[in-house]
């Protein structure tokens, strides 16, 4: 069983962050794996966990994991898509 995570902001700092996030939920949606959405903007707790799970202090939404396992960014989101390997990215097969 996967517990899919999408970190993304409800209030984004570009369009461009924007149309990122509505793409990877729609992208897993067309799938329709089960994911839960956390909002970094809502609280620091939620972004620090965000940042610890993917390494980085200074990760943008959406960055994507399967329980505590870390699947990547968007850069990588979109390549698994082109390539049709979601799946694979989110670790579910």
């Amino acid at each position: 069983m996967s517990n899919i995570i999408i970190y993304y902001a409800s209030m984004t700092v570009s369009r461009e962050m924007s149309r990122k996030q509505s793409e990877a939920t729609r992208v897993v949606d067309t799938y329709k794996i089960k994911y839960e959405l956390m909002n970094i903007a809502v609280s620091t707790k939620v972004l620090e966990e965000m940042c610890i799970k993917v390494a980085s202090p200074k990760a943008n939404p959406p960055q994507i994991v399967n329980g505590q396992e870390y699947c990547g960014n968007f850069i990588y989101f979109h390549d698994a898509k082109e390539n049709k390997e979601i799946l694979k990215f989110l670790k579910i097969k």
